[in-house]
């Protein structure tokens, strides 16, 4: 049976959609300590001034970091036109095995209390085939409302995008997601953690991704609840037309991760 003209030209629509996408935004494996203080400041715009999360202890003006950012891989959306910062990720790989099953994952150490499932708990399952992605951001200028709290230096974010490029910034969330998946993939890791509000995962629940609830509602700035993916799963249950998509953000970032000195870095974690 042939598909009517109608989805015929949605499905155009959606694939010219992705396309304008790939054009306007690049993905790079942040590796300097330049390009990392990118990250660390869009995470203090948006988790700091916007979302009002003030960090445990002192750190430099202006950029948000913790102590799991020397273990993570960090990943920066950008806008390639204006240069702009647009959004952020990281995928936290399990803190040294001296560190104890209790203190593998950022979850564990704040929301350990939490953590029901019988079985599905980074404690339970294999070390090397952990992780957890979190301290997504996406930039204020590339969104149409603030999250909490409007601090932000306004004139900083003002920038002329045109129609056009207004209409992919939509995809950035499932940008970020798909890039994550990507990394997890490329790092050979399957059970991925992530902490999130209750209407992220209906979200994602839509482009096919199936996250389950495995932590009790806890209060951070907002209910959280602790989620898991396998990542095997994941890949295969995606939705068809998100994988030009997801295929040439995995190709992006494959090539940046072999400049990365994983070797180095994870050498005492295995």
């Amino acid at each position: 049976m042939e598909a009517s003209p109608k989805m015929k030209h949605s499905q155009s629509s959606t694939s010219d959609l992705f396309a304008s996408f790939i054009e306007d935004f690049s993905f790079n494996v942040a590796i300097s300590d330049a390009e990392k203080n990118r990250i660390y400041k869009l995470r203090h715009e948006v988790y700091c001034q916007e979302i009002g999360y003030h960090p445990p202890g002192t750190a430099p003006k202006n950029i948000e970091i913790d102590a799991h950012d020397s273990h993570s891989i960090h990943c920066l959306v950008e806008h390639r036109r204006s240069g702009l910062a647009a959004g952020c990720l990281r995928l936290v790989l399990p803190a040294s095995m001296s560190a104890g099953k209790n203190h593998r994952l950022p979850l564990q150490e704040y929301g350990e209390q939490s953590l029901s499932h019988g079985t599905l708990h980074p404690a339970k399952l294999p070390y090397d085939s952990i992780c957890e992605i979190s301290r997504f951001a996406i930039a204020r200028a590339f969104r149409h409302k603030p999250i909490k709290h409007e601090t932000l230096d306004v004139d900083a974010t003002i920038h002329e995008f045109t129609p056009e490029e207004k209409k992919t910034f939509s995809l950035i969330i499932i940008a970020l997601f798909l890039a994550t998946y990507a990394l997890v993939g490329l790092m050979d890791k399957r059970h991925v953690f992530a902490m999130m509000e209750p209407r992220l995962p209906r979200l994602l629940s839509m482009s096919g991704f199936h996250f389950t609830k495995v932590g009790e509602s806890i209060e951070m700035h907002g209910t959280r609840n602790a989620f898991y993916i396998d990542h095997r799963k994941a890949e295969q249950e995606m939705h068809e037309d998100l994988m030009p998509l997801y295929q040439h953000i995995r190709k992006e970032l494959s090539s940046q991760l072999e400049e990365l000195p994983i070797s180095e870095t994870w050498a005492s974690y295995s």
